[in-house]
């Protein structure tokens, strides 16, 4: 196949390096046309994932025209923010091909998942996709092993993608809840920021176990709520990336919550995270749906006051922790 990569951050060059592995002929394109001719150049990404080298079969251009013609599939790796600007001003020249999307986020916008920013973009819903599941890029560009999931709502086109995209130490199951896949991808950032206020205060690993325990949950009953499936919020997609993100230290939005944690403001903690931290911007959007749905979410409510609203963390957690007694069914 030809890939069309958009996007150079971290996800996308480790996507490029193990696609090119897998045979394709892969082209990365980046927005920031001095940076991107130096990863062309150097054939390294040091700001999003350093110690890496780039394939010289991959080529990298910041010639939107020139990455995307002849593309079989465009993957997008843009961060959730900022797809619908970047593929609205690539709409000229974006092919009639599948759209994969790799972001996890909600637009804020809008509330939109990422699939359906690029639906409204392209405007064909049929050929848009969606990967996820626990796969930081740095253990993808090494070629460790990682198992993802991919989700549309053209079976045939899933089924296809999948057995192109999938490479010996890159395993890819498929699924219909393209619903469920995405909001498990923007509700566990969102979690993971709790568990790295947790991690910044101080506590320990018991703190840490229940507020996932009890983010999947959290998680779950906003995806019913949605009318995804339950089941896909315990697979890959859901408790998988869940839990490589709160506890790797390659989680950003684990990272982000820890410097919140230790008294960063805001502000002090984005101008400290060179990576974007996607449950920052997802949490504000989840806890408004979650208002409209009826669906109670005490975890990502004190995670979007603390940011937005300066909730003292410890203040937060004593809330928390200061809850009615109830069962836990």
């Amino acid at each position: 196949m030809r890939l069309a990569i958009l996007g150079n951050g971290g996800f996308g060059t480790a996507m490029a390096i193990a696609q090119s592995r897998r045979g394709h002929a892969v082209s990365l394109w980046g927005h920031d046309a001095g940076y991107t001719a130096e990863i062309a150049q150097s054939r390294r990404n040091p700001r999003y994932l350093d110690g890496v080298e780039l394939p010289t079969v991959v080529t990298v251009s910041g010639d939107a025209a020139l990455v995307l013609t002849g593309a079989d599939a465009v993957l997008v790796a843009v961060p959730t923010q900022h797809i619908r600007t970047t593929l609205s001003s690539l709409r000229g020249v974006l092919p009639a091909v599948p759209v994969v999307s790799l972001a996890k986020g909600l637009e804020q916008s809008t509330g939109l998942r990422p699939s359906e920013v690029i639906a409204a973009v392209v405007g064909d819903a049929r050929r848009v996709l969606a990967l996820s599941g626990p796969s930081h890029a740095e253990e993808i560009a090494r070629g460790l092993p990682t198992t993802v999931v991919l989700a549309g709502p053209a079976e045939a086109s899933v089924r296809s993608l999948q057995e192109s995209l999938t490479t010996p130490w890159f395993r890819i199951y498929r699924s219909a809840d393209l619903l469920g896949l995405e909001l498990c991808g923007a509700l566990k950032n969102v979690m993971a920021l709790a568990a790295g206020i947790a991690d910044g205060l101080g506590y320990g690993d018991n703190a840490k176990a229940a507020i996932l325990a009890r983010g999947i949950v959290e998680m779950t009953r906003f995806g019913r709520a949605a009318g995804a499936e339950e089941r896909t919020f315990f697979g890959l997609a859901g408790v998988g990336d869940l839990a490589v993100t709160a506890f790797s230290r390659h989680g950003r939005n684990r990272a982000f919550g820890e410097r919140i944690g230790r008294g960063a403001t805001l502000a002090q903690a984005l101008a400290a995270s060179p990576k974007v931290a996607e449950g920052v911007w997802t949490s504000r959007v989840v806890v408004e749906r979650a208002h409209a749905l009826g669906v109670e979410m005490p975890i990502a409510t004190a995670v979007a006051q603390v940011l937005f609203d300066e909730l003292n963390p410890l203040a937060a957690v004593r809330a928390l922790m200061e809850r009615d007694p109830k069962a836990e069914s």
